[in-house]
Formats: C-alpha cells, sequence, structure tokens
C-alpha cells in the first residue's frame, strides 16, 4: 500500500496548489509554490514540514512563493536546469530525461518546452502521478509563450505512454472552458459530451475538477486527439500531419471565447 498523500488546493485566481506527503519518512513537497501563505496554510492543517518544492516552469504564480517557503522551511527547491536563472532559491537543477530519488521513490523529469522554453514536468510512475504545470491541463494544454507549436505539439503527446491510469495534476483549473472548446471541435464524441455535464455539475458544486486521468484525456483532450476524423473534418485538414491539426487547434484556442 502506498504511504503517499496527496492533497490538493486552490489558490490566487484559478491555480492548484500541490502538495505530497509520504507518511513513513515525513518528505513532503509542494508542486510549485504559486502563493507561500496558501501552502503554508496547508502544511499547518495537517502538520506538516516541507521538505522540498518541485518546480515546472519560471513564470511567477509557480514561483512567488519559493523564498517565503524556503525561509520558514529550509526546504530545497528543485527546478528546470534550462530556467534555473529564473527559479528563485533553486537548489538542485534537473533535465528532461533525468531521474532522482525523492522518498525511495524514483521521480522521471520530461522536458516539455512549448508554454516557456526550458518547462519540465515530474512523473512518479509509482505512484501514478504526473506533475504537469502548465504543459497539459484537463482537455487542454498551455498557451504557446516562448517555444514553438511543433514542441508543444511533442511534449503534450509523450504522455501518451505512461500507464492509462496514470493522474494528471495540472497548473490551472481551466476545464470547463477547455470543455467547451473541444465541444467546437468534436460535438459527436460521447465522451466528451458526457464529461461537459459532469464537469458543470463539479462547477457548479465549487468543486475542483482536478486531478484527471491519462484515460480521460485519450477520450477528450483534442491536443492528444489530432488524429480524429471528426476533429480532422471540422478543421478541413484530413490530410494534414497530427502536428498541423494541433497548432491549429491551439491557434483556435487562442481566439475561442
Amino acid at each position: 500500500m502506498s504511504h503517499i498523500d496527496m492533497r490538493q488546493f486552490m489558490c490566487l485566481t484559478d491555480n492548484y496548489g500541490l502538495i505530497i506527503h509520504d507518511s513513513q519518512t515525513g518528505a513532503t513537497a509542494a508542486i510549485d509554490a504559486p502563493d507561500a501563505d496558501a501552502v503554508e496554510a496547508q502544511l499547518k492543517k495537517f502538520g506538516r514540514q516541507l521538505t522540498h518544492i518541485f518546480t515546472t516552469h519560471h513564470h511567477a504564480d509557480h514561483v512567488q512563493g519559493n523564498l517565503q517557503l524556503k525561509n520558514l522551511f529550509g526546504c530545497k527547491i528543485i527546478g528546470p536546469k534550462a530556467e534555473a536563472d529564473k527559479i528563485p532559491g533553486i537548489d538542485i537543477t534537473v533535465s528532461g530525461g533525468e531521474s532522482f530519488m525523492w522518498s525511495k521513490r524514483e521521480v522521471f523529469v520530461h522536458a516539455c518546452p512549448g508554454h516557456t522554453a526550458g518547462h519540465i514536468a515530474f512523473s512518479i510512475p509509482s505512484e501514478f502521478s504526473l506533475f504537469a504545470g502548465d504543459t497539459v491541463f484537463a482537455m487542454g494544454c498551455g498557451r504557446v509563450l516562448e517555444g514553438t507549436m511543433d514542441q508543444m505539439f511533442t511534449s503534450v503527446n509523450q504522455f501518451k505512454t505512461l500507464s492509462p491510469s496514470t493522474y494528471i495534476y495540472c497548473g490551472h483549473e481551466y476545464t470547463l472552458a477547455n470543455c467547451r472548446f473541444a465541444l467546437t471541435l468534436e460535438p459527436g464524441n460521447k465522451h466528451l459530451q458526457n464529461r461537459f455535464h459532469h464537469v458543470t455539475a463539479q462547477v457548479a458544486r465549487g468543486e475542483m475538477t482536478c486531478p484527471t486521468t491519462l484515460a480521460e484525456e485519450l477520450k477528450t483532450n483534442p491536443y492528444m486527439r489530432c488524429d480524429s476524423p471528426e476533429i480532422r473534418a471540422t478543421l478541413g485538414m484530413e490530410a494534414a500531419t497530427d502536428a498541423e491539426v494541433f497548432a491549429e487547434i491551439r491557434t483556435r484556442k487562442n481566439n475561442f471565447k
């Protein structure tokens, strides 16, 4: 039986905070640090001491709590080597393709350029968990700000090789808007229709809609479904490559209201 506990919470406007804790070793990590006060409140609530921060990328709403939390707890900050000069308080740099041990578990690092040039994600296969930052959202993906569309296509679709049972923890609560957009591309997708009704009810109840699972995303996330005949027909791109379809989807999402 796993001794890992994962506590997710909302902070700032629409950021997800996440704290993972091993009850046997006491190791406790925050996935990014959007809001130091919110992270500290969650730690106090459950009587935990922060030992690590896993940083996915340099944007302020993911690192602005780093120094305050480091001063409070003396935690080690692990983050992307390619963005080390932009990560406050970073102690350990990692790159895609590497792995490290945390609380007797192997943590894999995935290169995810696109949203930022040096974005990374972390996965713990033994826990069927992926911490995707702003690369993958429920039925969505991050905006391509510093990288290229081709890079983002590769970054998102690399996760198809993980176990379908993998839980995907993402950086923001964008699920309902993403679902509405996905339905404009693939309105005949029954899984997507059902998910829209489910997510709408969750939001009405004030519930968090994440984590999602890879199995759900493979059935409903348009950025992972670039080979869908319906999506291709909607876009008029039946003969295009998957990467070209991806780029068109992301471009349309940028302008979706």
